[in-house]
């Protein structure tokens, strides 16, 4: 199936205004991190997590307010069914301790709802350092693979396009967790490990999505001057929008229906995907072919190809 079949769209003449609307939402994410934050789940944070399973229905704003009443503080959103209920808080403790706090508020503030602690798990502030440092670890890990990657493969200024652009889309959503996080009580948006598992695959989507772009302009740019640089970009563009638009939104139909019916504690990682997908799709036309292509023009020297 083809779409958009035939279009010739001047993505190279218009680059500037992606330039431009890159930089305003880099700018107003990263203004965000220095100011808000992230809003950390326990897994960066430390803290403990519980499930709790009540024998009828009850309103989560009932368990939300004998929680906050008993003096345990954090987050309290429904579970898969509708009467689960997924606790996050800060308390760093005997999860004993915990257990009976939030058993006895529930028996005494519920008598007729008996209640059962399904699970309790926590971290302490020591493993969620560590936590936090091997995920740094692996992003580094994964984009310093990728340059070498694209470098072996294409040439080295490809390659530094290609990770700005997983830069770019990588920020672009951290930005988005920071101005969203915590604004809406079904979309918590935290940062945890999940979420570094999708960042993760945003950066290999990204640069997948990116090198089918750069494999067609080197099929195109084999022998041709300088010249006629900037219309071949243009044709290698649209001549790969078809395949971009349908993988990205075959992709993007998956990750709308886990967003929708998952619940809330996938939710974070599937807006994640969701605004990832959509960045790194519009960031392999508009930021890495492009940044190419001004860095060639500034060089004036013919593009060598590595690897046939």
């Amino acid at each position: 199936m083809r779409i958009f079949q035939k279009t010739n769209f001047n993505f190279i003449k218009h680059r500037k205004i992606a330039y431009a609307i890159s930089t305003i939402l880099l700018v107003a994410g990263m203004v965000s991190l220095f100011v808000r934050g992230l809003n950390y789940g326990i897994d960066f944070k430390g803290g403990s997590e519980v499930v709790i399973r009540f024998e009828k229905p009850v309103d989560v704003g009932a368990v939300r307010a004998i929680m906050e009443q008993a003096g345990v503080n954090g987050s309290v959103k429904q579970y898969g069914m509708d009467r689960a209920f997924l606790l996050k808080t800060d308390f760093q403790g005997d999860t004993s301790k915990l257990k009976a706090l939030i058993s006895n508020s529930l028996a005494s503030r519920l008598p007729g709802n008996p209640s059962q602690i399904l699970s309790i798990q926590a971290v302490g502030p020591s493993i969620a350092s560590d936590m936090k440092m091997s995920a740094l670890k692996a992003l580094a890990a994964a984009l310093v693979g990728i340059l070498l990657y694209v470098s072996v493969r294409f040439e080295f200024k490809f390659a530094t396009a290609g990770v700005a652009a997983i830069f770019h889309d990588v920020l672009t959503v951290l930005g988005l967790f920071s101005l969203l996080g915590g604004l809406f009580d079904f979309m918590p948006l935290e940062v945890d490990q999940s979420i570094i598992a999708a960042f993760l695959t945003i950066a290999g989507y990204s640069i997948t999505d990116t090198v089918v772009v750069y494999d067609r302009i080197r099929e195109r740019l084999r022998g041709q001057k300088p010249s006629d640089y900037e219309r071949i970009f243009n044709e290698s563009m649209n001549q790969t929008l078809s395949r971009t638009i349908i993988t990205s939104g075959t992709t993007m139909l998956s990750v709308i229906v886990l967003f929708i019916f998952a619940g809330p504690a996938i939710r974070s990682f599937a807006f994640a995907m969701f605004a990832g997908i959509l960045v790194g799709t519009y960031s392999s036309i508009f930021v890495a072919a492009p940044i190419v292509f001004d860095w060639q023009t500034r060089s004036k020297s013919p593009i060598k190809f590595r690897g046939a």
